[in-house]
């Protein structure tokens, strides 16, 4: 359906927004409410923590023992999960256009995975494959992160040696866009987003096809980008989301 349904569109440019339901297919968590989230970590259920309250920068500090167990975890899922069937579909239809965008709002780095250029994807959260230091006005940059501790899944912890900032020594975090995020370092996002306004800036109106897969209502950020862009653009918009 897929497939046939962009072939029909003749569009010459092809926009790919997704959220957190394209990885549902490949076999990541859904996090889709605070139920599934306490399915995917029975632990943030005993302590009593939703997705939004446990992925904050504030453990870093606090408990980092407990922040890198849930990043750490998520890291080494990412890491070993393939990329479904749906991703080299899309690939394909975007291989036969005159150029392509992916945006996401996911953090695994699947689409890099996958095989997509990795110039021609936005990550607007950012990705749990880069690391930065906690203290923000550390003068490190992001770097690729390169993991290898192991994870006490029943008390929940990671065991030393925690990741630690290559110039200052202080524990290190994703480079992910958090809640209540106010120390995230934005270049390598800033460096994404500037070659995606490049790319737009070729593109006329009637050009664009935008096809945005698994971006739900929670946190629209997808959803209100795919629609904004839609309308600027007058593109033949696809939404694929079955709940």
């Amino acid at each position: 359906m897929l497939k046939s349904a962009f072939e029909e569109l003749q569009k010459p440019y092809l926009l790919i927004t997704t959220g957190a339901g394209m990885g549902v297919d490949s076999g990541l968590p859904d996090f889709r409410g605070v139920e599934g989230f306490w399915r995917a970590y029975p632990i943030a259920k005993k302590l009593n923590l939703s997705f939004e309250e446990l992925a904050n920068p504030r453990w870093f500090e606090e408990n980092p023992k407990l922040a890198w167990a849930f990043y750490g975890h998520r890291y080494y899922l990412y890491k070993k999960t393939t990329p479904h069937l749906g991703f080299s579909y899309l690939l394909e239809i975007a291989k036969r256009k005159k150029n392509y965008f992916v945006i996401t709002s996911n953090v695994d780095g699947q689409f890099q995975k996958a095989g997509f250029n990795h110039n021609k994807i936005y990550e607007v959260h950012g990705s749990i494959e880069y690391l930065q230091c906690i203290n923000f006005y550390c003068p490190s940059t992001i770097w690729e992160a390169k993991l290898e501790f192991a994870i006490d899944m029943e008390k929940f912890q990671a065991k030393e040696p925690l990741p630690r900032c290559l110039k200052c020594q202080a524990i290190a975090r994703p480079n992910i866009l958090m809640f209540g995020d106010f120390s995230f370092k934005d270049e390598r996002v800033n460096s994404q987003r500037e070659r995606f306004l490049h790319f737009l800036e070729k593109i006329k109106t009637n050009e664009l096809a935008i096809i945005e897969i698994g971006a739900g209502k929670a946190v629209p950020t997808i959803r209100n980008l795919s629609e904004a862009l839609a309308r600027e653009y007058q593109a033949k918009f696809i939404r694929i989301n079955p709940r």
